[in-house]
């Protein structure tokens, strides 16, 4: 699916079941606190359009492109060792929106890490890199301690400025890959680990500086 470009709008909360759990997500919260000095922020969210996620960033100075990636997720995840690196680059610039002039400086990766080979995710991760500043953020949800996670991603949205909530139905599951500090650090040459918090859910809480 071709990747899309969405304009915040300012609006109030959304409106979510009660039913639903809320997640506490500290470093959440740190990038969009950060967003209330006026600043212009360009943001990528890879996990594709939710009315909540442009509701919470309509409030600030921003643009949200959107990437679909889950949608991609078998056709990349196949090129394990591809014998032409430039065709698994070419899949992944193709999901991903296109350069512009304004670069981006926040990516909201959701749990998509957690569905990315290490060949995927790097290559992923490095054309990130290529429509991003130096300094730019990425934040992302890390199965840490379980051994199990769903079949497919999962669709977090902001409850609020502090909070996410999983509007997934009660999925399949498949082996978790775990992902250490030290694979990541492997697989993202170019970004470093600002912060990272174990939630209450055994998932571990990224932030990665590029």
């Amino acid at each position: 699916m071709q990747a899309q470009r969405v304009v915040a709008e300012r609006g109030g909360p959304a409106l979510i079941s009660s039913s639903r759990e809320a997640l506490n997500a500290p470093l959440f919260h740190a990038l969009v606190d950060r967003m209330h000095d006026g600043a212009r922020w360009v943001v990528l969210d890879l996990g594709g359009a939710r009315s909540e996620t442009v509701r919470l960033f309509g409030q600030f100075r921003c643009r949200l492109d959107i990437a679909s990636l889950a949608e991609n997720l078998d056709a990349l995840n196949a090129e394990q060792e591809p014998e032409e690196p430039q065709e698994l680059k070419e899949l992944t610039e193709a999901s991903l929106p296109p350069l512009r002039t304004e670069a981006t400086n926040l990516i909201l990766c959701w749990d998509l890490l957690n569905y990315l080979t290490p060949p995927a995710l790097t290559a992923v991760m490095e054309a990130v890199a290529a429509r991003s500043a130096r300094g730019t953020l990425a934040h992302a949800l890390v199965v840490y301690s379980e051994p199990k996670m769903p079949a497919r991603p999962s669709c977090f949205v902001p409850l609020d400025s502090q909070r996410l909530v999983n509007l997934s139905a009660a999925p399949a599951v498949r082996a978790a890959p775990r992902y250490t500090p030290e694979d990541l650090a492997r697989c993202l040459p170019r970004y470093r680990v600002e912060r990272v918090r174990l939630l209450r859910n055994g998932m571990q809480e990224f932030l990665f500086r590029l």
